[in-house]
């Protein structure tokens, strides 16, 4: 009999049904916020940007449409719609466009876009052309910039084309004071200005912005108190009656004056949570530590009951779900799953270094368990002192196979932040941003997934003397042929990577410069601190802690092709580098379907002409990428046209001997001790791979006053950018995927979990003070019982106790998944971890399932 797992309660049917109506609905575009914006920017042209942003919020939240969910107690959708979008024209708007007839059919994350729906957002982006965010940002980019980015280097598309999120902002404020005291803040401060500094211009301004934003955001609750008294009028059932009566008289408190129930208080944080998305299309906009600034409210509720007290908290875990956003049609498969990052956190300790775990942090957990949906993304805190009760509770979710809650050890953030400048107190506070970036909530502009930066296609590029293909990208660093040792090989390496960063900070500087002239954000602004004390929005540097935080993937993928050569060329002498790079441009013998290989390299080749029909996913990429990095946009005319004109060709087979040659070189480079087995060499090595980013990346400062810090996570982008990397010397065959984040290379970790992890410890994660990710996968059957429940627990304490950083898990079985592939309209509730979030398994895309189902599966 169990001892220690104590199982879960059912869901209620209320959360059942909300549930199932998000599974059944359709992702569908809308246009109102577009419209909306548009005509407000119209109407504002001539005064200061930071009162348009005041304005343009204004417009949409007296006007969008808004609706009440069938069955909810929690009010405030983005859409009227379950499930739907909006567009947010003001930082990008032709990719949208270009996909109004491809949008539903796409690989990732389809949307519906309704005609008259586009229509109305043709009309509406007629206005947008040289007035986005990301059209300033290209102006002020430099032409090597552009290169690096448009030959997979890394890209800095996230916030290039969308907000930026990644923040945690005051929702315990708001609960504690309302609306209405932060407008009387923003009012005493403007009142203090003597207009005799030159900034108290800028200042008044910015305090009147959020006069208007926050009076409009409590008109907006009050719309939602008056739908909810109109549909109680219509209402026959009287228990939804009196549900509707009740929610009214939320929306009247809350969010304008203090909540003074529980129920008011989660209406209240979800009217933040909304507002800020509607605000702007940033993703990763997290709640952070609930647990710590809702709980009071809780406590002090002594009218409610331990289950509507749940039911109530299971509604916000719905809602997470019905928000939604589209990106472009590439982008879609780095983020993909219909994800938006909301992470939210309980456990660890709190300022003084006292732990922090209360009652609503085990109810967080069961919240998780009832709803078993892909939002939110649910994150525990562990330290040496968290409570053996806590630890199992977490470990029993994660048997559940949902792929969290995602684990992250106070041992190692706290100093990686306090390395940053952050003192104890405030380090000790961090929450979780996103898929696994550390922050002080509500003081930190963290630009957090500011890059992805492709280190694997570093390596590739030093590899070939710095060329991408025939394109001379980076600087002339040596020849591989000419490589003497390993050193030389890795000094070339680090020139390279010098060179690469440096225009990945110039890139991310240009977008975070259009970011603060176009697309300040008051709403966001008054909610960290000290954008008030300061007089500034977060996009100018009001924020108490700057961060820039690009991340990188590739690092195992370096560290064995760094081992390979040094034992089979340099030490066994098994093969020569001459040999090795001359396998590398022949992909180890082995076919390329896209006709790369033949483009780079010109080693033979046999053409076809296809047609999309004809097109497998991979040759559409490749399409699309070429038409990318000559427009900055997709066409479908002129992808017809690429392909038919038979620029997507077919790689032939080497010929027979020489493809024998090459695979006789894939199989030595592989008979080598792989970085995921706790082999000190190729740990250390890895080690290094990694951190040669890092340290170059900490060189460099923002324009909001903060410093650059490395991360290292792939969300989904370890698949989409493997395609922009040609073979490797581990073996890896051109255009597969990398591996995810700090996790060993799917397959290689052939040692069990434990050696895996020690392996994956050993990174110095402090460095990587921007997150580190590290995915790990199990069979149900190793976890079964209180045994494989304590084994669990004993594998994340040791791995926490040698410095690693965080890990998550998929708790689920091959064939499950292979099962799920085949028949996806038998398994819509399958949720799986893809990276630093979870998503519905069947709305991934083909070759991430893939992925995923190829991962090492452990047993103990």
């Amino acid at each position: 009999m169990d001892v220690l797992a104590k199982g879960f309660t059912q869901p209620t049917d209320r959360i059942k049904a909300l549930k199932n109506a998000i599974y059944d609905a359709t992702p569908t575009v809308e246009a109102d916020r577009a419209e909306l914006i548009t005509a407000s920017y119209k109407e504002t042209e001539g005064l200061p940007i930071i009162l348009r942003r005041a304005k343009a919020v204004e417009k949409l939240l007296n006007e969008t449409p808004i609706a009440v969910r069938d069955n909810e107690l929690i009010v405030g959708s983005l859409t009227v719609g379950v499930h739907g979008c909006q567009i947010y024209p003001e930082f990008s708007f032709d990719w949208v466009e270009k996909e109004f007839d491809t949008m539903a059919t796409r690989m990732a994350d389809p949307f519906d876009i309704p005609k008259d729906t586009a229509k109305r957002l043709h009309d509406a982006f007629l206005y947008w052309p040289g007035k986005t965010t990301s059209d300033l940002a290209t102006s002020y980019m430099s032409k090597p910039c552009l290169d690096a980015q448009a030959n997979g280097i890394f890209t800095v598309g996230n916030y290039y084309f969308n907000g930026v999120g990644h923040v945690c902002v005051d929702y315990g404020k708001v609960l504690r004071e309302g609306y209405s005291g932060i407008i009387r803040e923003a009012e005493a401060a403007k009142a203090k200005l003597n207009g005799t500094s030159p900034e108290d211009i800028k200042k008044c301004h910015f305090y009147d912005a959020v006069i208007i934003t926050y009076k409009a955001a409590t008109a907006y609750a009050h719309r939602y108190a008056d739908l909810c008294d109109q549909l109680a009028a219509q209402e026959s059932n009287p228990a939804r009656k009196a549900e509707l009566t009740q929610m009214a008289v939320n929306c009247r408190q809350v969010p304008e004056n203090p909540a003074t129930t529980w129920w008011q208080a989660l209406q209240g944080f979800w009217f933040v949570q909304l507002i800020l998305q509607i605000e702007s299309s940033g993703h990763s906009i997290s709640p952070g530590r609930f647990d710590q600034y809702m709980y009071p409210h809780l406590e002090a509720d002594k009218n409610i009951s331990q289950d509507f007290a749940q039911e109530l908290l299971d509604n916000i875990w719905i809602k997470f779900n019905d928000l939604n956003k589209t990106r472009d049609a590439v982008s879609d498969q780095a983020f993909a799953g219909y994800a938006i990052f909301q992470n939210i956190q309980c456990g660890g300790q709190n300022e003084d270094g006292v732990d922090a775990t209360n009652p609503l942090s085990y109810m967080m957990i069961d919240s998780a368990a009832h709803v078993a949906m892909a939002a939110p993304s649910f994150s525990i805190r562990y330290w040496n002192k968290t409570p053996d009760e806590f630890l199992y509770r977490a470990c029993e979710l994660v048997r559940l196979g949902y792929g969290y809650p995602a684990m992250y050890n106070d041992e190692v953030i706290i100093p990686a932040m306090m390395n940053r400048g952050i003192p104890l107190k405030d380090a000790r506070q961090y929450c979780i941003i996103g898929c696994v970036e550390p922050q002080v909530p509500h003081k930190t502009e963290g630009w957090h997934d500011a890059a992805f930066f492709n280190i694997a296609k570093v390596l590739d590029v030093t590899l070939h003397n710095g060329r991408n293909g025939k394109l001379q990208l980076g600087p002339k660093t040596g020849e591989m042929k000419d490589f003497k040792n390993l050193g030389e090989l890795i000094l070339a390496y680090k020139q390279q990577m010098e060179y690469f960063v440096r225009l990945l900070a110039e890139a991310d500087n240009c977008v975070d410069y259009a970011h603060m002239e176009r697309a300040p954000l008051p709403y966001l602004s008054a909610l960290v601190d000290d954008c008030i004390g300061r007089g500034k929005s977060v996009q100018e540097g009001g924020a108490i802690y700057n961060f820039t935080g690009p991340q990188a993937f590739g690092v195992a993928d370096n560290g064995d092709s760094f081992a390979a050569i040094q034992k089979h060329v340099f030490e066994k002498k098994e093969v020569t580098m001459e040999q090795l790079f001359d396998a590398i441009n022949h992909n180890f013998g082995y076919a390329d379907e896209t006709g790369k290989i033949e483009q780079w390299f010109g080693n033979g080749c046999c053409e076809s002409n296809a047609s999309i029909e004809g097109m497998d996913e991979r040759q559409i990429y490749e399409a699309v990428k070429r038409i990318l990095s000559a427009n900055g946009s997709i066409d479908i005319n002129q992808l017809q046209k690429d392909i038919q004109s038979g620029t997507t060709k077919t790689q032939a087979p080497a010929a027979a001997g020489d493809a024998t040659q090459y695979q006789n070189i894939k199989r030595i480079m592989e008979n080598t001790t792989w970085f995921g087995n706790d082999d000190d060499f190729v740990d250390q090595i890895t080690r290094e791979a990694g951190q040669i980013y890092a340290r170059e990346v900490q060189k460099y400062k923002n324009p909001r006053g903060g410093q650059f810090q490395a991360g290292c996570y792939p969300v989904s982008a370890n698949v989409l950018f493997g395609k922009d990397v040609a073979p490797l010397p581990d073996g890896r065959l051109a255009w597969t995927p990398l591996a995810d984040g700090v996790s060993p290379r799917a397959g290689c970790d052939t040692s069990g979990p434990t050696a895996a992890s020690m392996s994956v410890a050993k990174l110095e994660h402090e460095t990587f003070s921007n997150g580190t990710l590290y995915n790990q996968k199990f069979s149900p059957s190793a976890l079964a019982g209180d045994e494989g429940l304590k084994r669990f627990a004993a594998l994340c304490r040791a791995y926490f106790e040698n410095k690693g950083m965080h890990v998550q898990f998929n708790v689920i079985d091959k064939a499950a998944l292979v099962e799920a592939q085949a028949h996806p309209e038998q398994h819509k509730d399958l949720v799986v971890r893809v990276a630093g979030y979870s998503a519905q398994f069947v709305s991934l895309a083909k070759e991430v399932q893939d992925n995923i189902i190829n991962r090492t599966e452990h047993v103990f």
